[in-house]
């Protein structure tokens, strides 16, 4: 499994700088948030898309996800929502990011009405994902954070590049244990976030290990079905300001998921 990081843990951060801290301790990629108080987001011009690309390839660190916001289960104009998309999907293929996240965000909809527009919308913006090398993830989150949530959107989409984001946080807090969450989302399964918090109340970030996700038993499922693809560690300091720096915790925190996988190997 490769390792990688979000930027949503070193908010501010000057992309030259996340791509040294990623090299420095032996990320192999980053997931950059792309929200416009960020460097990169939808709206940046090309000059900033080279650059960023410059950047991550001469320190030899991989761009594997712009985090979007766009949310495609919303009552909001299928012309609107499909707009986002669409310029989302195009910065993840400028980037040469592979993925590219969204979110639910079905709200107070009726979930077969919310699964349904969200289908309908994944479905359109997959032919240009597919163009463009880039698959888009639907993120376990809010309206639809368990498993079996997501996968009710992703079966009807049945495309490639349309495939769900694991968050183990959302999926526990929708009552689900890795081994429940597996199975629906691996034909679709894009790469997985891992953090750690103190207790469904408390969800303010804590180091890899000293808090109550299952962490051990998500890597331990994915071992066990031969799953090689990505963990990201979305430490969430832009949320959690009076949270520990993540610079600080960035090499301990990449020991302790290299030891889960090397755990789930032997195991």
């Amino acid at each position: 499994m490769k390792l990688a990081f979000s930027t949503l843990g070193v908010p501010g951060l000057p992309l030259p700088d996340v791509a040294r801290l990623a090299r420095a301790h032996g990320y192999d990629g980053v997931e950059l948030r792309a929200h416009p108080e960020e460097p990169l987001h939808p709206g940046s011009g090309p000059r900033e898309r080279s650059a960023a690309t410059e950047v991550f390839a001469a320190a030899e660190v991989a761009i594997l996800a712009v985090a979007g916001y766009v949310r495609v289960a919303s009552e909001e104009p299928d012309e609107t929502v499909l707009g986002e998309l669409s310029a989302l999907v195009r910065l993840a293929g400028d980037l040469g990011a592979r993925y590219a996240r969204v979110f639910p965000g079905g709200g107070d909809r009726p979930a077969a009405e919310a699964d349904a527009a969200a289908a309908r919308r994944l479905g359109a913006v997959a032919p240009l994902a597919a163009d463009l090398g880039v698959h888009v993830l639907l993120e376990t989150h809010d309206s639809h954070r368990r498993a079996r949530d997501a996968a009710r959107i992703l079966g009807p989409v049945g495309h490639p590049n349309v495939g769900a984001l694991w968050d183990v946080l959302h999926t526990w807090l929708g009552g689900e244990s890795p081994a429940l969450s597996f199975p629906p989302l691996s034909p679709h399964l894009g790469y997985v976030q891992v953090k750690d918090v103190a207790s469904a109340e408390d969800t303010a970030p804590l180091p890899l290990g000293s808090g109550v996700l299952p962490l051990p038993d998500c890597v331990r499922v994915l071992g066990r079905a031969g799953w090689d693809g990505w963990l990201c560690w979305e430490y969430e300091k832009r949320w959690y300001p009076q949270a520990a720096d993540f610079q600080q915790l960035a090499g301990p925190g990449r020991e302790y998921l290299l030891g889960l996988v090397d755990g789930a190997r032997a195991a």
